[in-house]
C-alpha cells in the first residue's frame, strides 16, 4: 500500500472517522477541506479544532498528520438550488432525493483531491460516503465512487484509489469503529467537537452538536444510542 494518503475532510463525524482510519494504515496523511458555499459554515470551522485537538491528543498519530488543504468550489453555491446552499425547506423532493442534495457534489471534491494529490504525489484518497445510512444521495453510492475513480485514473494517467471505510456499515458502526481507532477519547472528541448538522445548529446534546431534527441529526443520535446500547 502507498504510504500517503489524502482525506476528504469537512470537520463532520465522519470524516473525522476516516481521517483516523487512514492515520492508522498510512504513514502520513494529509486532509483537504472545500468551501463550496454552504449556508451553514460550522464544520469548516470546526475542521482546524478537530486537526488540532488529533495532533495534540493522539500522539501515535501527531507526526504522520500532514498539511491540510481547503480548497474554493462555489460554482456549486452559483447553481444552487440546495438546502444546503439556499435558503430552501429540508424535505424530500418532486424527484425522490432530498432537498439536501446537491448535484455532483461528491464527485467534483473527488475530482478536485484527485488534482490535489496529483501534485502532492499522493495516489490513495479516503471519503467517508455510505450507502447504508444516507439520505439517498447517488453520489455517495459505491457504483458512483469507483467509477468516478477509474474515470480520474485515465484522466490522470495514474491509478486513483479511493477508499470508503464506512460504506457498507450504519452509525452505530461508525461509532464503534471510532472507537476501535481512538479509543473513548476519540469517541469523546467527536461528540465535543465535530458538526454535521444540516441547519448549522451548536445545541449541545450527548451524540454532539446539533438541532436534532435533520435527517443528519436523527441519524447521528440514532446511531450513538444504538452503539451506547450494544
Amino acid at each position: 500500500m502507498s504510504s500517503s494518503a489524502l482525506v476528504l475532510f469537512s470537520g463532520g463525524q465522519d470524516s473525522t472517522v476516516c481521517l483516523a482510519w487512514a492515520l492508522s494504515r498510512f504513514t502520513c496523511v494529509e486532509t483537504v477541506g472545500f468551501d463550496y458555499g454552504q449556508r451553514h459554515a460550522a464544520e469548516l470551522a470546526a475542521r482546524p479544532v478537530v486537526l488540532e485537538k488529533l495532533r495534540t491528543g493522539f500522539p501515535q498519530w501527531a507526526e504522520k498528520l500532514g498539511a491540510d488543504h481547503l480548497l474554493p468550489l462555489d460554482t456549486l453555491k452559483a447553481i444552487g438550488g440546495s438546502a444546503l446552499t439556499d435558503a430552501v425547506a429540508i424535505e424530500m423532493g418532486a424527484n425522490g432525493l432530498p432537498t439536501t442534495f446537491v448535484p455532483g457534489r461528491n464527485v467534483m471534491f473527488l475530482t478536485a483531491a484527485a488534482a490535489l494529490g496529483y501534485r502532492r504525489g499522493i495516489s490513495d484518497l479516503v471519503g467517508g460516503m455510505c450507502e447504508t445510512d444516507f439520505s439517498g444521495y447517488p453520489d455517495c453510492r459505491d457504483e458512483t465512487v469507483q467509477a468516478t475513480a477509474r474515470a480520474l485514473s485515465l484522466g490522470l494517467a495514474r491509478d486513483v484509489t479511493v477508499h470508503t471505510p464506512l460504506m457498507w456499515i450504519d452509525k452505530a458502526a461508525t461509532w464503534k469503529l471510532a472507537e476501535e481507532l481512538g479509543g473513548s477519547e476519540l469517541v469523546d472528541l467527536i461528540v465535543a467537537e465535530t458538526v454535521t448538522c444540516y441547519e448549522g445548529d451548536t445545541s449541545p446534546h450527548d451524540w454532539g452538536h446539533g438541532c436534532g431534527k435533520c435527517p443528519s441529526c436523527v441519524l447521528r443520535a440514532s446511531g450513538y444510542k444504538k452503539y451506547r446500547a450494544a
